[in-house]
């Protein structure tokens, strides 16, 4: 955690900044129709940036990097001067899926091009609501930024290639964060085939949160990944999801308990299995 920045704020402690010039709030709710839902409802304050359009590089092809696939660097650049983000900026995300939607994969596409203050709501745009944070419709306003430099994504990445050597080397581990049901093969919502990687091991991401839908505390996510990662070095462990986006949530949560965040695989499962890659299927 950089400059003892955590990657979590707490709805109490979003509450009191509620009146400040010094952050800025970013709604990452993902889906169907979610940019007109914005406009209808959303904390007050906050700007709105769109998984596919901002967040991604969305290609007719999933088997060429994903669903998601990282956008350039530069128009990653020009999302954040629209947005009025500046190298100094505090900036807070939120989605409504317990981080696992857009936010956390906000929060590391901020974290790899070398931003410091970059927070996630912990319980989201739900526990905000329920702590009495004012809500607004409508678009905000507000000013945009100078172009904001970038110059390489400075957070470990792993491509296609790098999965399939790693899932057989027993130095390294790769994990993959889909619920049970479908790293098992049992159902599969959005890609063509379900099943995983062979090799990789299932820690669903789900399991990064209480009952109550936040995220455990720092001290229980290291000794849960300090377990589950044994003696292989955090550089050398590979977290996926479907389509890089909830793997995020995984690596917030390590960064979270004070573990080197490790590589990301953005192509993930919706790359892989449609690649001719052996595949673990029911």
């Amino acid at each position: 955690m950089s400059q003892n920045w955590s990657p979590i704020i707490e709805p109490e402690a979003l509450l009191q900044l509620e009146n400040s010039s010094e952050i800025i709030l970013v709604d990452a709710r993902a889906g169907l129709n979610m940019e007109e839902n914005y406009k209808k409802e959303h904390l007050k304050g906050a700007r709105y940036v769109d998984l596919n359009r901002d967040l991604a590089s969305v290609d007719c092809n999933p088997a060429n990097g994903g669903r998601h696939p990282l956008p350039s660097l530069e128009k990653f650049s020009e999302v954040l001067s629209k947005l009025g983000i500046t190298p100094q900026s505090h900036v807070i995300v939120y989605d409504d899926k317990n981080g696992s939607n857009a936010a956390s994969r906000f929060w590391w596409m901020l974290k790899a091009v070398g931003h410091q203050k970059i927070q996630v709501l912990n319980g989201g745009y739900q526990a905000a609501i329920h702590k009495g944070f004012p809500l607004n419709t409508g678009i905000e306003s507000f000013d945009t930024a100078e172009k904001y430099p970038v110059l390489d994504w400075q957070l470990p990445l792993s491509n296609i290639s790098e999965v399939d050597k790693a899932r057989n080397n027993p130095e390294n581990i790769v994990i993959d964060v889909r619920d049970k049901n479908r790293f098992e093969g049992l159902t599969e919502p959005l890609d063509l085939i379900a099943g995983h990687i062979p090799g990789a091991i299932n820690v669903p991401f789900s399991e990064n949160l209480d009952e109550n839908g936040f995220y455990l505390s720092a001290e229980k996510l290291a000794k849960k990944y300090t377990e589950i990662l044994g003696f292989v070095k955090p550089e050398n462990v590979i977290v996926h999801c479907g389509s890089g986006v909830t793997a995020c949530h995984t690596l917030l949560a390590m960064d979270y308990a004070g573990i080197p965040i490790p590589q990301l695989y953005t192509g993930s499962w919706s790359e892989w299995s449609r690649s001719n890659k052996p595949m673990v299927t029911k």
